[in-house]
């Protein structure tokens, strides 16, 4: 089974640094922290996609108000944190009730998407330094899937324009799943279908809800930086094994 140091995750592979480890001190560099409850390895990673692989967080960032308002509706202020947890269908059973919409939540999922899709086909990117990652991961031997909230379709569009799928043997959605990121359901059949130790296959999120499910149920979890998470960031960073500034570190691995 191949496998990548955590530490070259960050670029902190020295001796030095693995001492701190030994000493139970984090290691901080200009790529990340790693803290001593990290696995010394990677055997198996579970990717997020929007907000981690993908730099796709703003176009989501006002998707449901601008969809309510389209409709009359004045959206209420925390209607993104509902967004963040819930699967789409969940996010239009939440709609619905709340604003008491008269479109079926197929008609209320359709509607939503039509101001993203294109996005995925056409548009957004991956995060700087995704692919030198990925390369680096697939050369160690690191079996890789990707466990997301969004629509089949429009992960695949974006993964497929970005040649990106190639990395991965499996592609889990929650609406599949049929649970959200608030339950452990599809990171433990991304592990089954990776055949990987539990202990050495990281989960890697920038979402809350996510880490806080993937903490509990015993994976380590590597935290991505991302803008849009900025306000939950110390609470993520509790419950991390390592946070990952960025990923311009594998361009040197």
């Amino acid at each position: 089974m191949g496998s990548i140091p955590t530490l070259d995750f960050i670029g902190a592979n020295t001796p030095a640094a693995a001492d701190q480890l030994v000493e139970e001190t984090a290691i901080e560099t200009a790529h990340g922290i790693v803290w001593p409850s990290a696995p010394q390895c990677v055997h198996g990673a579970i990717f997020d996609l929007d907000g981690t692989l993908l730099d796709s967080m703003p176009w989501w960032d006002d998707l449901g108000e601008r969809y309510l308002r389209s409709l009359g509706k004045t959206p209420e202020p925390n209607i993104r944190y509902h967004f963040k947890r819930l699967t789409m269908e969940g996010s239009a059973h939440y709609m619905k009730e709340t604003y008491g919409l008269e479109q079926s939540i197929e008609e209320i999922c359709t509607g939503v998407m039509s101001g993203i899709e294109f996005a995925y086909r056409d548009c957004i990117q991956c995060k700087p330094g995704v692919i030198d990652m990925l390369e680096a991961m697939r050369a160690a031997g690191v079996a890789m899937c990707v466990a997301t909230a969004t629509r089949r379709d429009c992960a695949l569009a974006a993964l497929e324009r970005l040649d990106i799928l190639r990395y991965f043997s499996a592609l889990f959605t929650c609406t599949e799943v049929g649970a959200s990121k608030t339950e452990p359901d599809i990171f433990e059949l991304a592990l089954s279908h990776l055949s990987t130790p539990r202990e050495t296959t990281f989960v890697f999120e920038d979402s809350l809800h996510a880490i806080e499910t993937a903490h509990a149920a015993a994976f380590p979890v590597m935290l991505i930086d991302e803008p849009a998470s900025a306000s939950d960031a110390e609470a993520c960073q509790a419950l991390a094994d390592v946070r990952l500034k960025n990923f311009t570190a594998f361009s040197t691995l």
